[in-house]
């Protein structure tokens, strides 16, 4: 970054990220739609079980595939548990900054990790969405565990709340206004945190969201705009996700796995575009298709650009002591990063 000051405030913030290209969208192209699963999770790294999903749910609803029950919602709660890994990653930098070990998310997201590493045999991508369905079951014995891991998720997040609260960390920083949310098209709970609350979970619900409508109620959290409130978000939607979780192992209905699929699938030729309530905000794919086996163009749409984007906005006007605690707040991951 390039920093403009005057008499000590920031003036100007130029973004620079470099050159981070890996060629992952190019290399969409060169495989068929089954292969591609295993490459979209590897952007996020916080939350991959997102690019898997984002990609299945395009090609599923352009086919009319329409996946087992039991899949939706073993699909729904891996969704909500990496929600839950990826929002505790980002508050890390709560307990670090107030030199608070006993809040520190490190060990809870490694035992969360370790329900992953049960489940699907990978502790970061999963690669347990397919096509038409999922390929990972969990056991009642799984699902008991992931509960109570999920349990001290919620615990920790109320105490970081209340430590967020105590100290008015990030109040009044990084302030970004509705017109902000929009200009630099923000989603997820930086939106929420600046009064804007969209949810692609409960506005378009799909999967096991729309049976989930009373765990989705909006958690309560300020909506001042500033890192305040996005951290207060974070900590909140950690709470809201462990109750989804817990809600999910206990309404799993029996039911196959995956839907029957034809031998050779393709997209119809056209332009495609779907997305997913990630942790981050919105991540979307945009398939063009030539009506073969491989995309002729797959691009995603990824949240960690659009919160990197808004670095100059929300620290303009700010001490460069303060810098830290804007970004932070503006969650990104550097794979997430990669245009």
């Amino acid at each position: 970054m390039e920093m403009t000051l005057a008499e000590g405030v920031i003036q100007r913030l130029d973004v620079q990220p470099g050159a981070l290209h890996r060629g992952a969208e190019m290399l969409f192209e060169v495989r068929d739609y089954r292969q591609i699963l295993s490459l979209a999770n590897r952007h996020d790294w916080q939350a991959p079980f997102f690019g898997e999903l984002v990609v299945a749910t395009l090609v599923e609803r352009e086919l009319g595939i329409e996946i087992p029950f039991r899949a939706a919602w073993i699909r729904t709660l891996l969704a909500e548990h990496h929600r839950v890994i990826s929002h505790l990653a980002h508050l890390s930098f709560v307990a670090h900054r107030l030199g608070r070990a006993d809040l520190a998310t490190s060990r809870l997201r490694e035992e969360l990790r370790r329900r992953s590493l049960e489940l699907t045999g990978n502790r970061l991508h999963p690669m347990a969405v397919r096509l038409g369905g999922i390929a990972v079951d969990p056991t009642p014995d799984w699902l008991e565990r992931a509960a109570a891991t999920h349990a001290d998720a919620a615990e920790l997040a109320l105490r970081l709340r209340e430590a967020l609260d105590g100290t008015g960390l990030g109040r009044g920083v990084g302030v970004l206004s509705p017109e902000d949310v929009s200009g630099y098209g923000l989603s997820g709970s930086v939106a929420r945190a600046s009064g804007v609350g969209e949810d692609v979970r409960r506005d378009r619900p799909d999967l096991a969201y729309p049976a989930l409508a009373a765990e989705l109620t909006p958690p309560s959290a300020p909506s001042d705009g500033d890192a305040a409130s996005r951290f207060a978000w974070w900590a909140a939607e950690v709470a809201q996700s462990a109750g989804l979780v817990r809600a999910c192992a206990e309404r799993l209905p029996e039911g196959e796995l995956t839907a029957h699929l034809p031998k050779s699938v393709k997209l119809p030729e056209g332009d495609f575009y779907a997305e997913v309530e990630a942790p981050l905000g919105r991540a979307g794919a945009f398939i063009v298709s030539r009506a073969d086996r491989t995309p002729w163009r797959l691009r995603l749409r990824t949240p960690s650009m659009a919160n990197v984007s808004a670095w100059d906005a929300a620290a303009r006007g700010e001490r460069p002591d303060d810098l830290p605690i804007v970004l932070a707040s503006l969650g990104y991951v550097t794979g997430d990063l990669d245009k």
